[in-house]
């Protein structure tokens, strides 16, 4: 899994919306700490899926800060 982090909730959430509508598989989810600290909220995205989702997220003019690998617990 990876994690897309966000400057705000309301970008976040924009971009599960138009991810979902291109048939991704996506969740929001609690920013991991060691992430960010700007916005709590992140979208939690397939590792096979990162491509796209960048395509996706650039095409929709979504501002993202990074994809990061979500290291399992």
């Amino acid at each position: 899994m990876h994690v897309v982090t966000f400057y705000s909730t309301s970008v976040a959430m924009r971009a599960e919306k138009v991810s979902k509508a291109a048939g991704c598989t996506v969740k929001l989810i609690p920013t991991p700490r060691h992430l960010s600290a700007d916005c709590g909220t992140a979208l939690r995205i397939e590792s096979q899926d990162v491509e796209k989702i960048t395509k996706i997220l650039t095409d929709s003019k979504v501002c993202y800060v990074e994809i990061a690998l979500l290291e399992p617990a």
